[in-house]
C-alpha cells in the first residue's frame, strides 16, 4: 500500500489530504472518501486501505482544514452535553454545501493532475455528515462522477434553498443509499422525499433500510456496530464502483 498526506489547493486555502492506492502499477480508478462528523482517524485510514485493496486511489481530504484541522476523541463523547461532542458539532456545523463543493472543485483539480488517476468518471463515499455532500458533489459536479454511496447519510433532504436533493436532475451517477433502521438524526419525511425526487428524474439508485441498525453501524469502532450489515454494504458499494468505475 502507497499512502501519502498531500496538500490540495482550495479557495480557502491548503486542504490537508491522504491518498491511498496499491502497490500495483496504475492509473486506477479514484474516489474520494468524504468524512463523517468525528473527522479525520485511523478508522478513516482502515476504510482509505479497505477501498484501496480493491484496485483504487482514494483520497481522503481533512474538511476541517478551515479550523486548524481538528481532531476530536470519539470516547469522550459520551453523553449530548460532553464537551467534546460540541466541539465536534461545532466544527460539523462550520462547514456548508457550498463550502464542499468549493473544495471539491480543489479534489478533482488535484486528481485529474496526478497520473496515478485513471481517466474517466471518480467514485465517492461519504458517511453521517457526508452524506449531503455526496449528492451534492454528484449534482455539481456531473460530468466528473460516475457513482456514490451515503450511509446513513443525514442533510440530502432539508427545507433550504441548497438541498442536495433537489439537484437530483443534474445527477448521471448511480447512487447507494444506506440508512439506520433507527436514526434520530433522519426525520421521516426524508426517505420518501429523497426516492421521490431521484424517481422523478430517473435517477439510478438503490436504497436501503438496514433491519436493526443504529446510526453509526458502519463503523467497528462504535458500540452500535452490525458488523453483518456493514459488511454487506461493503459489499454492494464495492459491487457499485465495480460496475461504474471499472
Amino acid at each position: 500500500m502507497i499512502e501519502q498526506t498531500v496538500s490540495i489547493t482550495t479557495p480557502a486555502g491548503a486542504m490537508t489530504s491522504y491518498t491511498f492506492r496499491p502497490d500495483a502499477a496504475g492509473p486506477l480508478p479514484a474516489v474520494i472518501l468524504y468524512m463523517d462528523a468525528p473527522g479525520i482517524r485511523e478508522e478513516l485510514f482502515d476504510f482509505s486501505r479497505r477501498i484501496a485493496d480493491q484496485g483504487y486511489y482514494v483520497l481522503l481530504p481533512d474538511m476541517y482544514y478551515r479550523i486548524a484541522e481538528s481532531r476530536f476523541d470519539y470516547a469522550k463523547m459520551a453523553g449530548n452535553d460532553s464537551p467534546e461532542r460540541k466541539r465536534m458539532f461545532e466544527a460539523m456545523n462550520s462547514l456548508t454545501n457550498k463550502l464542499v463543493m468549493d473544495d471539491t472543485q480543489g479534489m478533482l483539480d488535484f486528481l485529474a493532475a496526478d497520473p496515478q488517476v485513471k481517466d474517466g468518471g471518480i467514485g465517492c463515499i461519504g458517511y453521517c455528515m457526508s452524506g449531503r455532500y455526496i449528492v451534492s458533489a454528484v449534482g455539481t459536479y456531473p460530468e466528473r462522477f460516475a457513482a456514490a454511496a451515503s450511509l446513513y447519510g443525514v442533510g440530502i433532504v432539508t427545507d433550504q434553498e441548497d438541498s442536495p436533493h433537489l439537484l437530483a436532475k443534474n445527477i448521471a451517477a448511480e447512487l447507494y443509499f444506506g440508512f439506520a433502521d433507527t436514526d434520530p438524526y433522519v426525520p421521516d419525511n426524508v426517505i420518501p422525499d429523497l426516492r421521490a425526487a431521484l424517481d422523478e428524474q430517473d435517477v439510478a439508485y438503490k436504497l436501503d433500510v438496514w433491519p436493526g441498525t443504529e446510526h453509526g453501524f458502519c463503523f467497528p469502532a462504535r458500540p452500535v456496530y452490525k458488523e453483518e450489515s456493514a459488511e454487506k454494504v461493503w459489499g454492494l458499494v464495492f459491487s457499485l464502483f465495480e460496475r461504474r468505475l471499472s
